[in-house]
């Protein structure tokens, strides 16, 4: 890793973004990149990937282009760029051709160190000609996961990066960043994108100031458990991810429905703040999408509810928690998705709501959902394989016992335990740290499965499994003459829901496999042998399945599991005073001013993190105001006096 060794980059980091000092991480990059050395920064979300390459930008000569897959987010990156301090801007479809004349002029001009650009564009014949001609001193790619096709979020745009950049006149240094990827898809960037020796930096992808959060929870209830959070946490932004559209709306209707009844209680106008959520998927016209994106970011409404479609490339920075009203397809989906929250390092919450039936749903989308024109047939079948492992890791997650960082980071490679605390708990804070769960000994009803699986010469579906093993005599099961197994009825005293619940643990561990196709088929796995050997033992997390109890309040007349409670436990260390947490709020409230004033993201003047230090320090000078995180020279400008003098005035009463 090359070291920084002149201070222009510190001085940079100083006085656009105001910091002392780089993250973990971002030294080394930032070094390699200014010394003309390719890069891939592997970083997790909140992590400072951006500072990475426009730190470089403001110091080389000529543009960077920065590579980013969602145009409707690159407005909020040049706008943050430039109220720093840095010269900035986007070619995109939303602009005029005047417009983009204007923008390749200044570029070509020098007055523009970072121009923004969708993958598309790159094959435009304009875009090429403006690239033939005007000085590229660096290429940046991010989200750079998106090029191979093992990644979550494969788009066939992003592989034509690379013979852009290799007709260029002169090869400009390339960086390559992204939250999630394994080693697999490591190589695939590397190759895809044709780097050169490239100095790959993989930091940590623990995200101690996230509190993650595993619920099982029956569909029916979860509505009204994001209401019931959400109304609790009004005054905090938030994202609830969805797995279909029609989810998204229905959910987003449920919750403003949820908080007017809740405002009517309190004896308020219903509807005087506004709607609460907004639901977001790819289904909608574009204004509307453009609408609901904007309501969020600016803090209009507090809460989007959305699919995946939402959220790639997001730069909110205060986005206090993420639910995920169903199972994702995998770990790298929901440690992107999830990543969304606390990207400014504040305390914030991570929270999972699944169930089988999202097993099953996730299943059948995946059978449906593998086709790639630029794969063959067996090609497509190697991928959807691939899929099913991934998602048979997400559902490992759902059910471990062990600490939810633990897990998640292993998964990524790291068999380093994370930060922890005193009392042997994860530094971030996990469900499985905080409560002692009770594990059950299913080491028969295992080895009876297993059995099974050989009775039926691995031939059927979880569900005839389930029958043949309780003594079922249904008709549908006569063909396979149930009665002559030796396992027919073995678990006849064994509840259904347990045996399911130790066949898809044991599909999760290796012991068992689920086919692919519409009727997936039950297998042995890898370590089928296992489980016939005299000292096997397993092992799985107790599931406590307690009767639904009314609760007051709910959404539409839905109903509560008792046992699922909402957690409020702390997250972070940082427990402000009273004083402090009033200064903060009315911190935020000048912010919100601000920023619909200038019609910009209230997070682009200044971030939760930067309003919570300024709390802290109470600066009434210019020279206080800079010792703040996360205040430059262009933040003291354009904001200072406005923050100094509602500090002084609280100072003064």
């Amino acid at each position: 890793m090359t070291a920084i060794t002149d201070s222009r980059a510190l001085d940079a980091l100083k006085q656009y973004f105001g910091y002392e000092a780089f993250r973990p991480g971002q030294s080394g990059i930032v070094g390699s990149i200014i010394a003309g050395r390719d890069v891939l920064g592997v970083m997790p979300t909140g992590a400072g990937k951006s500072v990475c390459y426009q730190i470089p930008a403001t110091i080389l000569p000529g543009v960077a282009i920065v590579i980013s897959p969602l145009i409707s987010l690159m407005r909020d990156q040049v706008d943050a760029l430039n109220d720093a301090g840095i010269p900035a801007a986007f070619i995109n479809t939303t602009q005029t051709p005047d417009e983009q004349s204007s923008v390749f002029a200044q570029a070509s001009a020098g007055f523009i160190k970072l121009l923004y650009v969708a993958p598309e564009r790159l094959e435009t014949e304009r875009f090429r000609n403006f690239a033939s001609r005007t000085p590229i001193s660096l290429v940046a790619v991010d989200e750079a996961h998106c090029v191979s096709q093992w990644g979550q979020d494969f788009r066939s745009s992003y592989l034509g990066i690379g013979e852009f950049i290799a007709n260029l006149p002169a090869r400009p240094t390339v960086a390559a960043f992204t939250a999630t990827a394994t080693e697999r898809v490591r190589h695939d960037i590397v190759s895809m994108l044709g780097l050169r020796d490239p100095d790959v930096t993989v930091t940590g992808f623990d995200r101690p100031n996230l509190y993650f959060d595993v619920i099982k929870l029956e569909t029916r209830h979860k509505a009204f458990w994001v209401a019931k959070y959400v109304a609790e946490h009004a005054d905090e932004s938030g994202i609830v991810y969805c797995a279909t559209r029609k989810e998204t709306e229905a959910l987003a209707a449920s919750l403003n429905h949820a908080v007017a009844e809740l405002r009517a209680a309190d004896g308020a106008d219903p509807g005087q703040a506004g709607p609460i959520a907004v639901a977001y998927h790819g289904g909608m016209s574009p204004d509307v999408r453009e609408r609901a994106q904007r309501d969020f970011v600016t803090d209009r409404v507090p809460v989007v509810v959305a699919t995946n479609a939402f959220g790639m490339g997001i730069d909110k920075s205060n986005v206090r928690y993420v639910i995920h009203h169903n199972m994702p397809e995998s770990i790298e989906a929901y440690y992107q998705e999830a990543g969304r929250a606390g990207r400014d390092g504040e305390p914030s919450r991570c929270t999972l709501l699944w169930n089988e039936s999202d097993i099953v749903t996730r299943r059948r989308l995946l059978d449906s959902d593998y086709e790639n024109e630029r794969l063959t047939p067996d090609e497509q079948e190697v991928v959807r394989r691939a899929k099913r492992r991934l998602l048979d890791a997400m559902v490992g997650y759902c059910r471990t016992t062990d600490c939810l960082h633990i897990y998640m980071t292993r998964y990524f490679g790291e068999n380093d335990t994370v930060g922890g605390t005193s009392d042997g708990k994860c530094a971030g804070g996990c469900t499985n740290c905080e409560h002692t769960f009770e594990t059950v000994d299913v080491t028969e009803t295992a080895r009876a499965i297993s059995r099974c699986v050989h009775d039926v010469n691995q031939n059927v579906g979880m569900g005839k499994i389930v029958k043949i093993l309780r003594g079922s005599k249904a008709q549908d099961l006569s063909y396979l003459n149930p009665e002559s197994m030796p396992t027919f009825g073995m678990l006849e005293g064994v509840s259904e829901a347990r045996i399911r619940d130790v066949l898809s643990q044991m599909a999760t561990d290796g012991f068992l496999f689920i086919s692919e196709g519409r009727l997936p088929i039950v297998k042995f796995g890898t370590r089928a042998a296992e489980t016939v050997a005299p000292g096997f033992h397993y092992e799985i997390k107790k599931i406590e399945r307690t009767s639904p109890t009314k609760r007051g309040g709910a959404a539409h007349g839905t109903s509560y599991e008792a046992g699922d409670e909402i957690s409020s436990t702390a997250v972070g260390s940082y427990i402000p005073d009273d004083d402090a947490e009033a200064l903060f709020q009315r911190l935020r409230e000048l912010r919100l001013d601000i920023a619909r004033e200038i019609g910009k993201p209230p997070y682009i003047v200044f971030s939760d993190r930067t309003l919570r230090d300024m709390a802290r320090i109470r600066p009434v000078t210019n020279a206080q105001f800079l010792a703040v995180n996360g205040v430059g020279d262009n933040k003291l400008r354009l904001y200072g006096e406005r923050f100094m003098n509602l500090i002084r005035s609280i100072n003064a009463g």
